[in-house]
Parts: C-alpha cells; sequence; structure tokens
C-alpha cells in the first residue's frame, strides 16, 4: 500500500513511496499490515512521511530495525532504562550495545521532533541522557576491566579514587545535539597508585581508563558511533595529559586559566563519577568561573570574543550558519554567558547551566528587557530545531543551510512548514532578534579610531592653539572631512584657550586631553562632522567644572557615539543635554534609550520614581517630575530621529508622558491641600471630583516636542458644602486653589526650568471666567453661551486625569453637545469666517514660502474641515465624535459614509505630510515654515476639499 500525504510536496512523494515499499519488505506482511492499520491516523501519516522524506538516517534505522517504526507509532515514548554491564563478555559487546541504543534513541529522537510531539528541550534532554547513559556504562565496564588488572587506584591514606567525567558545553548544559561532539575533562582526586600486584600509579590508571571511554565511545565500527569525543577543553588542550588531579586543575585555572576557559567552565557539570568527589572538584573550580564580585572586568573580554567570532564568520563564509553565523546560536549562548560571568559571582541563581531556563532569571533580574527573553528563547529554538534537522539529514554534524533547493524544500517540509520561503523567513525574523540582542549587550569595541589615529587627534587637540602648527592641523581636518577645516579649528582653540579650561583642576584637565581626542575621531566618523562637533562642545563646556560627566563618556564609548549621533540629528537634543547634563546617563543602556514605552510604562515608572523621594518635600518632588519628564522626552526624541518611533507614536508617548505628569502633579496637589484644609465635602482621594480636560494638541493626541498644555478645570461637588479639615475652607475654593497649586507645579521655573506652560483661556468665558467650572455650569455654557469656534474647540476635548466617574460623565456630555442638531450653512459661515481672522493674523506664508499650520491648505484648514464635518453631523453619526483626533475622526466620517473614502485618505495624507515635516522642523528648532515650491499637491488637494466641503 503506497504512502500517499497530501502535505507532502509532489517532489518527494515518489522517494516516500519508494522508502515506504522498501521498509515494508524489510518488515514482512505482519509487522507491515500492523502498521497500516496505526496509520489511519493522519497524523501519524505525516510525522511518518516527514520523517522518511528529511531524515536517510532515520529511514536506514527504520529498515535495519522495522519493528522500530511501529513501536514508535504505538507509543509516545521508548524509555531509556540503565545499560547492566554484567551481560557483556568483552568489549565488542558492550561497544555494540551502545551503539545500538544510540541509533534507537536518535531515531526517536528525530521521529519525536518531525512529528512535533517533543519541543527542542525534551530533544536536548533526551539527548543529554543518552551521553550520560552511554558515558556511565561504558565508564563502569572499563573501570572494572581495569581493576582486575591492575587493582583499585587510591590514595596515600589508601582511599579508592574514581575518575570524575566533566561534562562541558552543550552536553554540561543538558542541551546536546543530534550528531554532536561531546567535550570532556576527565580528572581524578588525589596522586597515589592502584592496590594490585600489577601495580600503576594513579596518573596512568586513569589516563588507560579515559582512553578505553573515549574509545568505546568515539570508535566508529560496523553499527557506527555513539558520540565523537573532543578533549580540547582540557588544560593546555591537545598538549596536555589526559586526565589530571584536583590539585592540578585548581592550579592551572588558578594561575594559567585564560578568559575562554572561563566561558567553558560556565557549563561545566559532571555527568560521571563519585558525587562527592565532584562536587568538591566544582567547589574548587568556583572561584575560578565565578568571581565574588561584579565583574565588569570581563567586557573586554567578551568584545574580543565577538571581534573573534565575526573575524571567523567572513573568513570561513559562514553567514549561512545557524550556530556560528550573525545571529545565530552561538550568539545567544554568549549574551547568556556574558551576565553569568559578570554577575554569576554575586548573584547565585546565575550559574544554572541551561539556556532556556537562563533567560526568564535574566530578565526577571532586570538584565534583558522585558518581552526580551521570549523573544530570544524562541529564535534560539526555531534555530535549534532547523540544526537538529539538518544533522538528521545525514546524521552529520553541521549546521549550515542547504545551497540546493531540494535539500531546502526537504528541510521545510521535515519541520512541518509549507515551503522554504516560509521557514526562510521565520529564520531571518528570529537571527534578526538574536542580532539586536547581541548588539545591545556587548557594545561593540572602540571603533571610534585605531591607536595611530588617536595619536594624531590627541597631537591636533594639543596644538590647536598654537599658530606654528596650524597647517598641519588644517590638513589633518580636511583629510579627515572636516570641513570647513577652519571653522572647526576655530571653534577647538576657543575651547583650549577658555578661561574656564585655563582654571581647571588637574584631573579634570586630565579628563578633557583623555576626551577631545576620542570626540575629534568619532565626530569625523559622522557624515556632518562639523556639525557634529559644533553641537557637542555646549555640552561640553557646560560639564567642565563636573568633569565625572566626562569619564562616563571616557569609560563607555557606546555613549559617545550615540551622543554624536543624537546631537547631530537635532539640536534640540543637543541643548537639552548641555542644559541639563544629567541625561547622559540615559546613554548608558541604548536598548532602554531607543525602546518605546507603553503608557502604562510611562505612569507606572514616574511612580516609583516619586516614591524614592520624601513625600513631604514638594521642591525635591517638582525637581523629580522635572527630570523625569526630560529624560522621557529625550528619549522620544531618540526614538524619533532613530526612526523606533514614527510620527503617529512620537504624539503618542509625548501625550502619555504628559498625561502621566498631569495625574502624579494633580495627586501632589490634592495632598497638600488635602493635609491642610482636608478633603471637601463628599470627594475622596479616589473620587476627588474633580477632572482636568485636554483640550487642543493634548486633547487631540498630537502633542509636540515643546508644545503647551491647554487645560479645563471641572468639579462636580456641592460648592455650599466645605472641606472637612481644622483650615475648612468652601468646596468651590478648595477646587480652584487645587487648580491654582497643579498650575504652579507645571509652570514654576525651578533649576530645571518649568514642566509644561499651560494655557487656561479655553475654559468658559475665557480669562474672565472661573478657573474651575462645575460641570453643571460648563453645560449650561456651552448651550446657552458657547461661540462655534468652543464648539469646535469641543471636538478635541477629552479628560486626561481626576476623577474617573467624572470624567465619564463629561465624555457623555461631549457626546450630547457635539451631537446636538446644527444649522449647516449658519456652522459653514462662522467657521469660514473665524478661519479666515485666523489665516489673516497668523499666516506666515509669502510668495517664497508656505506656513505648514496656518498656510492656505495647511494643517489648520484640515482641522477646521473636520471639526465642521463632527459638528454638522455628528447627530446623524454620533460615532463620528467618539474620537479626538483629526485622523480617527476622518477615517470615521469614512466609515460612517459621510465622507468619500479617497477624500478621507487624501486629507490624511496630507495631515500626517504636514505633521511629520513639522515634528523635523521642531527636533531642528526651526520655524514651521518651508519653501513654496514644497507640498504643492497636498496643498492642493486641501483647498479643493475645501471648496468642496465649506465653499
Amino acid at each position: 500500500m503506497p504512502l500517499r500525504i497530501e502535505s507532502c510536496p509532489s517532489q518527494f512523494q515518489h522517494q516516500l513511496n519508494e522508502r515506504w515499499t522498501q521498509w515494508r519488505e524489510s518488515a514482512g506482511e505482519d509487522v507491515a499490515g500492523n502498521t497500516d492499520t496505526l496509520l489511519e491516523d493522519v497524523s501519524l501519516q505525516r510525522a511518518v512521511a516527514r520523517s522518511f522524506v528529511g531524515s536517510d538516517f532515520f529511514y536506514r534505522q527504520c529498515c535495519r530495525s522495522p519493528e522500530l517504526l511501529p513501536e514508535l507509532l504505538q507509543n509516545d515514548y521508548l524509555g531509556l532504562a540503565s545499560i547492566d554491564i554484567e551481560q557483556f563478555g568483552d568489549d565488542e559487546s558492550l561497544d555494540r550495545e551502545l551503539r545500538k541504543l544510540r541509533n534507537r534513541v536518535t531515531a526517536e529522537v528525530i521521529y519525536r521532533d518531525f512529528a512535533d510531539q517533543w519541543d527542542i528541550a525534551r530533544v536536548c534532554q533526551r539527548l543529554t541522557e543518552l551521553a550520560e547513559t552511554c558515558i556511565q556504562a561504558a565508564l563502569a565496564w572499563h573501570y572494572r576491566q581495569l581493576v582486575n588488572r591492575y587493582g583499585e587506584p587510591r590514595d596515600r591514606e589508601g582511599n579508592t579514587q574514581s575518575l570524575i567525567v566533566l561534562g562541558m558545553g552543550k552536553l554540561g548544559a543538558r542541551e546536546l545535539n543530534l550528531s554532536s561532539d561531546i567535550d570532556l575533562i576527565f580528572a581524578y582526586p588525589e596522586p597515589g597508585e592502584t592496590s594490585g600486584e600489577n601495580s600503576v600509579d594513579n596518573q596512568k590508571f586513569f589516563q588507560r581508563l579515559g582512553q578505553r571511554l573515549i574509545k568505546s565511545l568515539d570508535a566508529i565500527t560496523a553499527d557506527g558511533f555513539v558520540f565523537r569525543v573532543d578533549m580540547r577543553l582540557r588544560p593546555y588542550g591537545d598538549s596536555g595529559p589526559l586526565v589530571s588531579h584536583f590539585a592540578a586543575l585548581e592550579d592551572y585555572y588558578q594561575t594559567q586559566g585564560r578568559e575562554w576557559e572561563r566561558y567553558a567552565m560556565v557549563k561545566a557539570r559532571p555527568v560521571a563519577g563519585d558525587a562527592n568527589a565532584a562536587a568538591e572538584l566544582m567547589e574548587l573550580l568556583r572561584p575560578f568561573t565565578y568571581r565574588r564580585y561584579i565583574d565588569f572586568s570581563a567586557i573586554d573580554a567578551l568584545r574580543e570574543m565577538k571581534t573573534l567570532i565575526q573575524r571567523q564568520v567572513r573568513a570561513r563564509g559562514l553567514g549561512d550558519n545557524v550556530k556560528l553565523g550573525r545571529g545565530g546560536i552561538r550568539e545567544v549562548e554568549f549574551i547568556v554567558q556574558a551576565f553569568q560571568l559578570i554577575r554569576g559571582g554575586r548573584e547565585p541563581a546565575l550559574r544554572e547551566r541551561n539556556l532556556l531556563q537562563l533567560l526568564p532569571l535574566l530578565e526577571s533580574g532586570g538584565h534583558l528587557e522585558p518581552g526580551i527573553a521570549q523573544k530570544l528563547a524562541d529564535a534560539y529554538q526555531l534555530l535549534r530545531r532547523v540544526e537538529h534537522a539538518l544533522q538528521a539529514e545525514r546524521d552529520q554534524q553541521t549546521q549550515t543551510l542547504p545551497a540546493e533547493e531540494e535539500r531546502r524544500q526537504k528541510l521545510a517540509f521535515a519541520l512541518g512548514r509549507d515551503s522554504w520561503e516560509q521557514l526562510w523567513g521565520e529564520l531571518t525574523e528570529a537571527r534578526a532578534v538574536i542580532e539586536r540582542e547581541f548588539d545591545a549587550v556587548i557594545a561593540p569595541p572602540e571603533d571610534i579610531a585605531p591607536p595611530s589615529a588617536a595619536e594624531e587627534w590627541e597631537a591636533l587637540w594639543a596644538s590647536c592653539d598654537s599658530e606654528p602648527a596650524a597647517s598641519e592641523a588644517l590638513r589633518t581636518l580636511e583629510s579627515a572631512g572636516v570641513e570647513p577645516a577652519h571653522e572647526a579649528l576655530d571653534l577647538l582653540a576657543e575651547l583650549r584657550v577658555s578661561p574656564v579650561v585655563a582654571t581647571l583642576p588637574s584631573a579634570s584637565r586630565e579628563r578633557l586631553d583623555q576626551f577631545m581626542p576620542l570626540l575629534l575621531a568619532a565626530a569625523a566618523r559622522e557624515q556632518q562632522p562639523l556639525l557634529a562637533l559644533t553641537r557637542v562642545l555646549p555640552l561640553v563646556r557646560a560639564v567642565l567644572r563636573r568633569s565625572a560627566y566626562l569619564v562616563l563618556i571616557n569609560e563607555n564609548p557606546p555613549v559617545l557615539k550615540q551622543l554624536l549621533r543624537l546631537c547631530a540629528a537635532s539640536p534640540w537634543i543637543a541643548e537639552r543635554l548641555a542644559r541639563h547634563p544629567i541625561l547622559l546617563d540615559e546613554l548608558l543602556d541604548p536598548r532602554r534609550l531607543l525602546a518605546p514605552a507603553k503608557a502604562s510604562d510611562i505612569s507606572d515608572e514616574l511612580r516609583r520614581e516619586l516614591l524614592r523621594v520624601d513625600p513631604q518635600d514638594l521642591e525635591v518632588q517638582m525637581e523629580a517630575l522635572r527630570h523625569f519628564k526630560q529624560s522621557q522626552s529625550l528619549r522620544i526624541a531618540a526614538q524619533e530621529v532613530s526612526g523606533a518611533l514614527p510620527l503617529m507614536k512620537v504624539s503618542d508617548s509625548l501625550t502619555w508622558l504628559a498625561e502621566a505628569i498631569l495625574q502624579q502633579s494633580l495627586q501632589l496637589a490634592w495632598t497638600q491641600l488635602e493635609e491642610k484644609h482636608g478633603a471637601p465635602a463628599g470627594a475622596s482621594r479616589e473620587d476627588m471630583r474633580f477632572a482636568i480636560i485636554a483640550y487642543g494638541k493634548l486633547g487631540g493626541l498630537e502633542l509636540g516636542h515643546g508644545s503647551d498644555l491647554d487645560l479645563v478645570f471641572v468639579h462636580d461637588a456641592d460648592p455650599m458644602q466645605y472641606t472637612g479639615g481644622e483650615a475648612s475652607i468652601d468646596n468651590l475654593r478648595f477646587y480652584t486653589r487645587l487648580a491654582q497649586r497643579l498650575i504652579h507645579i507645571l509652570q514654576t521655573r525651578t533649576l530645571s526650568g518649568p514642566l509644561y506652560e499651560v494655557d487656561t483661556r479655553l475654559r468658559p468665558s475665557g480669562n474672565s471666567g472661573l478657573l474651575v467650572t462645575s460641570l453643571a455650569a460648563f453645560e449650561k455654557y456651552q448651550r446657552e453661551n458657547a461661540w462655534t469656534w468652543e464648539h469646535q474647540a469641543l471636538v478635541r476635548a477629552r479628560p486626561v486625569a481626576g476623577s474617573r466617574r467624572l470624567c465619564g460623565a463629561f465624555e457623555q456630555l461631549r457626546l450630547e453637545l457635539l451631537c446636538q442638531p446644527q444649522d449647516e450653512k449658519k456652522l459653514r459661515e462662522e467657521v469660514v469666517v473665524m478661519r479666515d481672522k485666523m489665516r489673516a493674523h497668523l499666516d506666515k506664508s509669502n510668495d517664497q514660502s508656505f506656513d505648514l499650520k496656518q498656510g492656505r491648505g495647511g494643517i489648520v484648514d484640515i482641522e477646521f474641515m473636520v471639526q465642521y464635518a463632527a459638528l454638522a453631523w455628528a447627530h446623524k453619526a454620533p460615532s463620528i465624535v467618539r474620537y479626538t483626533d483629526n485622523i480617527r475622526i476622518l477615517e470615521s466620517l469614512r466609515d460612517a459614509g459621510l465622507m468619500p473614502a479617497h477624500q478621507a485618505g487624501h486629507l490624511i495624507d496630507a495631515y500626517k505630510a504636514y505633521r511629520s515635516e513639522g515634528h523635523r522642523l521642531a527636533l531642528q528648532q526651526l520655524p514651521g515654515v518651508v519653501s513654496g515650491d514644497q507640498f504643492t499637491a497636498e496643498r492642493k488637494t486641501v483647498q479643493t476639499n475645501w471648496r468642496q466641503l465649506l465653499g
């Protein structure tokens, strides 16, 4: 009976049927018939097809032992019993049994993997158990044979000695491959000699024991091999003794152990031998592997290892190697081992050998960003599955993806993918995850300048104020692409001869002299070296008296690289760093700097920051708020210029930041007033009966860098009631003072400047109205006295902080107000009149330039069209005023059938284009005015839509 699997690619169906027929011939009618019955299960058919097509080894083993296949189909696990050495009469019978067991277990692992019955962790665990079983059986057999010949090995006090076998690498970590070498180190406790008549010293006894053990595992016979054994990780490698006693091992690692041997020892685990002696050995080796302090000295070695890895990949053309190539298995291992070596001495939990168990420990310990551990684990497991499938094909040790199309498709089919393209896409994504984290954890070596170049920059800095050396300095700058060179030289000379530099303490001057050549060399690598240099030098001047900041940069080369990149990209960032050098700390961790945060992340982090300061010290709390805003703003700007955040997400992040600060500032203001006056009657911290309503850019989720906050304050407490404290005041006065205190916290110019400028003129009756309005009074004003432009402003209004209950009531009221039927003709006329007035007073456009915001066909025109449409048609489709941002309102108009899809799409595209350019100009500290020949298509589209909608 042929085996036809619909999911099997047609190109492999012939091979599958041919192999199936050959297996049936090997099995005989009874076994084949029984298997046919089992294969009525479609999932088992698929598993057999994948295994027969994907693994020549599995197919051969099934033909050699036909009963293996039905056993696999009938059982979830074939078991792995310990080997009874009493059954063997000679070495050959032992070796034969070991190979038979190895072939059987390997075949089962291949089948379970391709059948999706075992995950990669169980596959590796099973292979590790196989190795341990075989090592222990072979060791026990050969030990007994040698004892019969030489007697038992003993120390000088007559205690019996045992050979300790250390499993290194993947064996030690319980992560063994299908066709893996096993890395071993042999050790025994003490020198001595055996107790028999043909006595030999312990060294010779254990050396012969080790040789026989290796032969039983490694030799290739008619039955194959068990495991290839690699002994090169022992002291002195191939040139060292095969076996060493404990004291010799300890002396070697303490006096001659190299950094790469520490990496190897991280995974060392006893896999055979006396348990007590093994524990003693591991304790002797622990101080070499794990330092008692946080060992940042390992960083240089880690960088060197990274360089060697990349050099090897390039030299050997290993780009398609899933182990050694970029984003490969080794890089995941390296990430984990880096943290183990640096922190394992102080954090014993990090001494765990298994990578998949270590990753969540690293994340919970704060060493990996949230979510990274799972991403790395998923990527690692995919690569390990691919590695196993590659090795399963021919039982060969390989990690290189096939170049041949047929083998690629076989690999994809065996792993349950529809095509090679699908598998390749998953691999590419997984390797990108690993590569990014690898580069983030192990900062690149200081590729700023080679020693000779560094010396050249040192000489230039030392002589930049010297007239005789000027021509040479200019040549150096010009050859490095720093142009105009004379401007750069003038900047450097001005700094060098400045009074502040002349009066620096010697330690600060040394730090500056160390820093400046690094800065010059790094700036020369930027696309616009002079621009980068010009923007960073104000920061240098700002920290000359606080030169610890220069040390931070000198000792963390990635910080300098990031600093130049950000300052070159944005003078706004450069100015913030010069004004607040403490923000340099943000550049230490590029993952944190460039990782976009969610709204909950921002609010949680601010809450934690405020818990660290004295709750009774408002001044300190206000400074903490300002530092938090500055650091978060820097991160958002860095994410924007680096491309990590698109325009819409930049505004979202800035909006979330403002909301978090408003909520915490309100809490601070409430606490102060409540302590003095008590809470208003009917109100509490949980329900203040007070809400902050955001208008304008904050309300429309379109906040930019440096935007003001348009706020309106409402309450719904009884104005005739009083607060409950000793210094009692009426409720209305309490809420007025609450708003005033909140504005004070936001606007006061401390040493760190204000948090935000606040504009409250959009409240009912503007500046002549009450600072805080009751919700009932707000409703009355909106229904009876509000101007059309105030209804337009309400389109973008939303609650952002305060009582959740009151916020919900405001949202309902807003919806009712906006859904009132309107006289569309009158509304249209009033909107046009207001827009014309604004343009006349605010438009900076002329024949050569276009004002992005106020110009004809610009941002405000789109906003007015959106507001008109919302007010005119919300009574027919309330869904169009559910949101407050222009883009989602336009999308809602489209979805409600009130605006053609192409019209809404054109306005959305134009709006995004304008705002993107506006954000870019803001970070360049340039006005929102562009050349008159820019955005001509967008302006024409907006004007056409304006005429269609508003006449």
